[in-house]
């Protein structure tokens, strides 16, 4: 019998929107290459790996090129996947043991919410060529952990960017956040996230650069409840609430592939 594996699209209630993850379902641990091998072979920008360990499942995520440390979209699709197949009860909570500590996933209704830690990012001066690279002025830059973040003067400079990807390959980043407020009164704030570094131009929704753009927006917002958009080609909504040193990820997911690794 094969390993199974499925595609969901994450962060989206329909097909072929959201941002498609893999989820490799593990009898138990794997070599790293084998896993590497498998998400070139995906290519997708994430795709997650997980098997049972004590009362949750250990969990790593590889883009085609590396492993990283956080992913939030396929997390929810992991989510998604156990919550779906009847591995977790809608009831229980699935606990998920990662590089970045104990991650969990509640369901809710037709939505999930994932429990991640507050990534907060410091003001910095804005890195010689970021703006040359993202094609326009930047109202604001800070950096965290893994990210830049940079805010631009409106939703509309946000959808129009088309970045030097060439360019922003060259700082050593994970990736960079680019942010503002939204246009719409659907939403509080979009984004859009760019990460060559890690082999990924442009990611269409990235859960973990909420976990960074949550306190950011509440500070400037003054609210702890937000809806945002990763106003990508794909698209996708996230629900984002603060809760201490927390940030609560709400969003849908879709299957669109299962199957077996022969």
């Amino acid at each position: 019998m094969g390993t199974p594996i499925y595609q969901v699209d994450a962060f989206t209630n329909q097909p072929f929107a959201g941002n498609p993850a893999g989820v490799c379902l593990l009898a138990g641990p794997a070599p790293t290459d084998w896993m590497q091998k498998v998400a070139r072979e995906m290519n997708l920008s994430e795709t997650a790996f997980l098997f049972e360990e004590g009362d949750g499942y250990r969990l790593r995520w590889f883009t085609p090129r590396v492993e990283v440390d956080l992913c939030g979209h396929a997390t929810l699709a992991s989510a998604h996947v156990l919550f779906s197949t009847g591995r977790v009860a809608p009831g229980n909570q699935a606990r998920f043991y990662t590089l970045s500590g104990l991650l969990t996933a509640d369901w809710q209704e037709l939505w999930i919410q994932l429990n991640f830690p507050a990534r907060l990012e410091q003001p910095v001066e804005t890195p010689l060529g970021l703006a040359e690279a993202l094609g326009c002025r930047l109202v604001y830059a800070g950096k965290n952990v893994f990210d830049y973040l940079v805010e631009v003067e409106s939703e509309q400079v946000l959808r129009d960017l088309q970045p030097d990807f060439v360019e922003l390959d060259k700082f050593p980043v994970r990736g960079i956040i680019a942010t503002s407020r939204s246009s719409s009164p659907d939403f509080d704030f979009v984004s859009r996230f760019f990460a060559p570094q890690v082999g990924i131009n442009e990611d269409p929704v990235t859960g973990s650069a909420h976990s960074c753009l949550g306190p950011y927006w509440a500070d400037k917002l003054g609210k702890t409840e937000m809806l945002a958009y990763q106003a990508s080609d794909r698209g996708g909504v996230i629900r984002v609430s603060l809760e201490g040193d927390r940030v609560l990820l709400g969003g849908q997911a879709v299957t669109v592939i299962a199957g077996e690794l022969c």
